[in-house]
């Protein structure tokens, strides 16, 4: 009897639609052409094929990351806006502060813990 093997994890399979390529990749390489052909037909005349093809490269570049790239089945856009969000738009310490709730009743009422170290009191 012939063997099929299945994946486990079946939301992981993406719908191919043509060339083995799913929508997202042929709206992206779609648009990376649109764009990168005729920057290096105009740039060709004016600065030779190769810096011209290096030219069309550079701009196709951030089209093909953007069909190609996931981590974590996160797409390249919300991997970035992840990093951004929580190097620069957060606090980057973020200290661990809890409430004691019976700190009235042993006597503590008032004293602020500085990195889980109560605070010192002066002598008298």
């Amino acid at each position: 009897m012939p063997y099929v093997n299945v994946p486990n994890d079946l939301s992981k399979i993406k719908t191919k639609i043509a060339f083995n390529l799913t929508k997202r990749q042929l709206v992206c390489f779609g648009g990376a052409a649109l764009v990168g052909v005729p920057s290096y037909l105009l740039a060709r005349s004016a600065c030779g094929n190769t810096a011209a093809l290096f030219l069309m490269l550079g701009i196709m570049l951030p089209a093909f990351l953007l069909a190609m790239y996931e981590k974590d089945g996160l797409p390249l856009e919300k991997v970035v806006k992840n990093i951004i969000r929580a190097k620069y738009l957060r606090p980057g310490v973020r200290p661990y502060k809890t409430g004691n709730i019976y700190a009235p009743f042993t006597g503590q009422a008032g004293k602020e813990a500085v990195n889980g170290k109560p605070k010192k009191q002066a002598k008298k």
